[in-house]
Order: C-alpha cells, then structure tokens, then sequence
C-alpha cells in the first residue's frame, strides 16, 4: 500500500474515474431543457429561413444559371464574367461608391456633433430634440424623396426660387449629368442621422463622470474633454452606426426610383437600381443574381476594413 506524505488530504479512490465519467453537457440536452424558450423562437425562425435564408441561397444558385420559366440552364461563371466586362455596372459602382464616400462620413461626424450639443441640455430640452432629429427615420423614404423632388424643381422649387434672390439662373438640378448625383448626395446629408443621435446619446450617458472629473482637475478644457474622452469611448457606437450607413447607402434605391430613374443617362444609376433594373426590366435574372452576389462581396470587405480600422479595445 502506497503512504502519503504527512498533512496530505486523503484521496477517495475513484474519484478521478468518477470525473471523469460525468457526462457533458451537450447542445441537444440543453436544447431539450430550454425547449420552451425554442418553441417561441420558432415562428421568427421559420419565417427568417422562408424569406432571407433561402432566397440568399437561391439567388447565389440562380447566378450561376441563365434563368428560364421551363428549365433553366447552368453557366458557370458567365454571368460574373458579364458582370466584371458590363459598363454599366462600373458606372454604377462608381456613383454609388462616390455616394457611399461622402454621405457616411458627413452622416456620421454630424450626428456625433449633435448628440454632444444636446447631450448638455437638460432632460425636458434632450427630450424634444431627440424626439425632432428621430421623426425623419419613422417617415416614409418615398414621401420624403417627392418633397425633395419638388424642392428641386426647375420651374417653381425651393433651392431655384432662393437662388433667385441673388441674381442666380435657376439650376436643373435632376435633369442634367453633372448636378444630379450631387443632388441626391446633399438631400441625404441634410436628412437628420437619427438612429445615430439617439444611439450616440444613450453612449454618452454610459460613460463615467469620474473621467471627466479627473481631466478638469488636470486643466482639460471642454474641447478636450470631448476629443479625448468622449470621442474614444463612443468607438463602438461609432463602428455600429458606420457599418450600419455604409451598407444602407451601398442599397440606396428609394431616392433614385423616386427622384431620377437613374439618370439622365446613367449619371444616377447605383447597384440596387441596376439589379433592379436587370431582373425586372430585362428579365436577366441569374444576371442580376451574379450582380447582387458581388454586391454583397463588395459590402463584405467594406465592412471588414471599418471594423479592423475602428475596432475598440479600451
């Protein structure tokens, strides 16, 4: 019999093979013990493989196919050489990007700006503009892209009837080439970020007081309060809320149907309106299947360059 050293805890034989046989707790058994909390996930769970998982699938299979109502015929990788080879697509993905560029940043930094100037109000006053800057978001896209439309006439709209103050020529703003793509980029920047005034807000509030305590006893000013507390911690939201924009403006589609159709010419034309545009107008669909799943592509890396450059690690 083997002795152990003095002061030793005694040792149950068989305790380590009984450790050792417990069993794991697997997926399935704690699936089957929260099955309840399952079963009220179901019916969300259904309709998101009805109407998301499997239209993705079947799009990325449709690209790959020369869609046909009796048969379709498979194609390899033809439609992604039309893609790659088609004009239209490069002018398509240079508006949009040109769109993307300018609106995110400026939708983005504008909605910071403005939660930090109500952020300082009291709670009546926070209250209201939160409420004034979010009432674009629930509007409808279309009913604000006709107001616009008709901000921008040429013969009786808004922005003519002010440039006629000074003397100015009225502008066709929608209806010629080099002034329409602009024209829906300074329509979009004048449009509150709301989501992100209310999100900026509620991250402004989550940060310590004691930060910007310690940073008056040093003699920060205000300014740098906000540029190196304020602006560092807010990181996260500010990754969200781009990665967020980035993708809704790489989809704009509302304003141009709306607004110009895509021209004059292809001066408006964006990715959405061009996929649109080639399945429902051309009936190219495994074309425009092949168009979307470079879309995505495209999204995807955008999304994984923000998320390395703004990732937080505070």
């Amino acid at each position: 019999m083997t002795q152990q050293p003095i002061g030793a805890t005694p040792k149950k034989e068989g305790t380590a093979l009984k450790v050792r046989k417990k069993p794991r707790r697997t997926i399935f058994l704690q699936m089957r013990k929260n099955y309840s909390s399952y079963l009220f996930l179901m019916p969300k769970l259904l309709l998101f493989i009805l109407f998301v998982a499997i239209p993705v699938v079947w799009a990325f299979v449709l690209s790959f196919q020369e869609y046909k109502v009796f048969g379709s015929e498979f194609v390899g990788i033809d439609n992604y050489i039309k893609v790659f080879e088609s004009e239209a697509f490069r002018i398509a993905l240079k508006n949009t990007l040109l769109f993307t560029v300018v609106t995110v940043p400026f939708s983005v930094i504008s909605a910071l700006v403005i939660a930090s100037m109500i952020f300082v109000l009291g709670k009546l006053s926070q209250s209201f503009f939160r409420s004034a800057f979010y009432l674009p978001t629930v509007t409808s896209m279309v009913i604000i892209a006709m107001v616009w439309r008709w901000m921008y006439n040429y013969e009786f709209g808004l922005f003519n009837y002010v440039l006629g103050w000074f003397g100015i020529e009225p502008l066709n703003w929608l209806g010629q080439s080099s002034s329409a793509l602009w024209a829906l980029i300074i329509m979009q920047c004048l449009i509150p970020f709301g989501v992100g005034i209310i999100m900026y807000l509620a991250s402004m509030g989550s940060i310590s007081e004691s930060l910007y305590e310690a940073a008056r006893i040093d003699g920060a000013s205000t300014f740098k309060q906000w540029l190196y507390i304020t602006v560092p911690l807010l990181k996260p939201t500010t990754l969200y809320l781009v990665l967020l924009s980035t993708i809704g403006s790489f989809q704009v589609f509302t304003q141009i149907i709306m607004m110009t159709g895509g021209g004059p010419g292809s001066a408006t034309e964006t990715l959405v309106h061009l996929i649109y545009k080639t399945g429902f107008r051309d009936f190219e669909f495994g074309f425009a299947a092949a168009q979307s799943v470079v879309l995505f592509v495209i999204i995807l890396i955008f999304s994984i360059i923000q998320f390395r450059v703004l990732r937080h690690d505070e």
